[in-house]
């Protein structure tokens, strides 16, 4: 069964499928602890759900939360969702694997929207707002042998993602890449990317990664 999205949630893109398809790469143990977070529609929790995974599911936006509890139903998949800040609201637990894709686009503003439907994208001037609290939180959510997936663009800095799971305790590298044409809102403010030297005067693609974070000890 397709996926619901309502008004006001971010839309599954090539990201999302990205994420998915590493999932699918991943060797989870029986009944893995599995948390996703900023899941949106809750395409990849649902993904993680059908591998037989337990699921928690989080977001900061209460449509997103909502949306997700609705397809989990349409699914008849067992998962959690959370409404909450990041990881706050699994504070004290730990997973075998994290998942995220999460809003990491450089926008002219310096903070992340507290509203809107930017809030699932923008994230600050270089775009790190988000990625440098999940590395920063991330790591203590791992069980021993536990993964980190994160999607990320290459225009917030995934060697700064790395140096910082690194600098954690994890094994970080990045494993894929995928170059996707630029959507409406990178087309919307390419000269600012321009000006910032982010992008060529004449890109139209941008290359997407997914880092992979291992806790070894």
């Amino acid at each position: 069964m397709a996926n619901v999205t309502l008004p006001g949630v971010y839309t599954p893109q090539d990201d999302t499928d990205l994420l998915v398809r590493l999932l699918h790469d991943e060797r989870l143990p029986p009944h893995a602890e599995v948390l996703d977070v900023g899941t949106g529609t809750g395409v990849v929790a649902l993904a993680a759900a059908r591998l037989g995974a337990r699921v928690t599911a989080i977001d900061i936006s209460w449509r997103a939360a909502l949306n997700a509890k609705v397809n989990a139903l349409l699914a008849r998949l067992p998962i959690r969702v959370r409404r909450g800040d990041l990881l706050a609201p699994v504070t004290g637990r730990s997973f075998d694997l994290v998942l995220s894709n999460p809003p990491y686009v450089p926008a002219p503003a310096p903070a992340c929207p507290r509203r809107g439907a930017g809030r699932a994208w923008d994230a600050g001037h270089d775009g790190r707002l988000v990625l440098d609290r999940i590395c920063q939180d991330a790591p203590g959510l791992l069980k021993l042998g536990g993964v980190l997936l994160l999607v990320q663009s290459e225009l917030s800095g995934p060697e700064e993602s790395l140096r910082r799971l690194r600098a954690a305790g994890l094994r970080a590298d990045i494993v894929e890449h995928r170059s996707v044409a630029f959507g409406p809102v990178l087309r919307s403010r390419s000269g600012w990317l321009h000006d910032r030297g982010l992008i060529e005067a004449d890109a139209e693609k941008e290359e997407l990664v997914i880092i992979r974070a291992v806790r070894l000890g």
